[in-house]
């Protein structure tokens, strides 16, 4: 078994609660995620991605770092975040939201929890929302308080992980619906659970509310989930690429914006309130993109891990875009990639060339995501 002191990219990059917990259950590596560790590596990426579909996960997220809005103002502060209309966001319930800036460029694609009539979360993908919000806030004149809580993620998922929670906590966790949350403890341990996680399956996000137990909380949930067959793991890059997941600054960034992502449904032009990004994203619908996201099926033997550069790609000799997620499926016995390609080359069943690193290999434009499209796996 690894130290936990053999990982190491110096005091600057903090460590989750669940750290050395993760290190005693295999974790071999690390990479760096919002500033903090997150482990990248239990052994064979496969066999992690069969455990999530087959069974049940549990992976470290504490880097789901939380922006905390609170105060008189909070709900009028967070919907000018964002162009999702959260007119009808319930007290108890979670949206998936983008986070855009005044050029309609995508900043974070989090997921926002609301815990109370003026206290929201915002749960973020890997960049500095925190000083974004305390950045606009500062000349808002409104009435906020924005903070990183002591607040850390452990995901659990895959189609067993109802079962785990279950035996965690009673039946009464089954009628927690999709993207709702619900405040509960653990033999005293303070938490929220969500039904939510990045892994398109059935899943469930628990946020402990105090780092000094993260130690227990993650060994009171595999002694609970051992004979479901819960197994420690990580995030699956093969199941998020399946299910047409998005993965900040692969598939998208700074540079991007809602429509060339297909995300029109996250953007509301019509509503009263204002938003950050409103007048360039209406220039954008009404002047139309250029460039659109697609689903690439690559031809060639399988790809032995993901990419780690964006793969260029040709048309008639010409680059004409990027691929920015790939991997290769077990289960769908197919190389499958997300792209983001030139509006007049992006018709689904279309011919492109992918420029790789061992070599070119042609490449079949298809729609996405690639498996269970209606997501009925992860509302179950």
């Amino acid at each position: 078994m690894a130290h936990p002191n053999e990982f190491g990219f110096g005091t600057q990059i903090r460590k989750s609660p669940y750290f050395d917990a993760t290190v005693r259950w295999g974790a071999r590596a690390f990479s760096v995620y919002n500033h903090m560790y997150i482990p990248r590596d239990f052994g064979d990426p496969v066999e992690n991605f069969w455990n999530l579909v087959n069974d049940a996960i549990l992976c470290d997220v504490a880097v789901e770092r939380q922006v905390e809005v609170t105060g008189p103002d909070a709900a009028r502060f967070v919907q000018m975040l964002t162009p999702r209309d959260l007119a009808n966001l319930s007290v108890g319930q979670c949206k998936y939201i983008l986070i855009t800036n005044a050029d309609g460029g995508v900043l974070n694609d989090p997921v926002l929890l609301r815990l109370g009539e003026n206290h929201f979360w915002i749960s973020i993908a890997d960049s500095d929302v925190l000083l974004w919000a305390q950045g606009v806030c500062v000349h808002s004149g409104m009435n906020v308080a924005i903070r990183e809580p002591d607040v850390s993620p452990l995901q659990l998922q895959g189609p067993k992980s109802g079962d785990v929670m279950k035996a965690l906590f009673g039946e009464g966790i089954s009628d927690l619906r999709y993207y709702w949350l619900r405040e509960l403890d653990l033999d005293g341990i303070p938490l929220i659970v969500s039904r939510t996680g990045w892994s398109s399956e059935l899943g469930y996000e628990i946020y402990l509310r105090d780092g000094s137990r993260g130690n227990g909380l993650w060994e009171k949930i595999m002694a609970a989930g051992i004979r479901c067959g819960l197994k420690p793991g990580h995030t699956s890059t093969i199941r998020r690429i399946e299910g047409g997941m998005l993965s900040y600054h692969a598939d998208m960034d700074i540079n991007t914006n809602p429509y060339e992502l297909g995300m029109d449904r996250l953007v509301n032009l019509d509503m009263k309130a204002d938003f950050i990004g409103k007048e360039a994203l209406q220039r954008i619908r009404d002047n139309g993109i250029t460039r659109k996201q697609v689903g690439l099926q690559i031809d060639g033997i399988p790809l032995t891990g993901p990419n780690t550069s964006f793969w260029p790609i040709n048309f008639d000799g010409e680059t004409v875009g990027k691929v920015t997620s790939a991997v290769y499926s077990p289960r769908l016995e197919q190389n499958i990639a997300l792209a983001m390609l030139s509006v007049g080359c992006a018709e689904t069943g279309s011919q492109v060339e992918v420029v790789m690193p061992h070599g070119t290999a042609h490449a079949t434009i298809v729609e996405k995501p690639f498996f269970d499209p209606k997501k009925n796996l992860a509302v179950a």
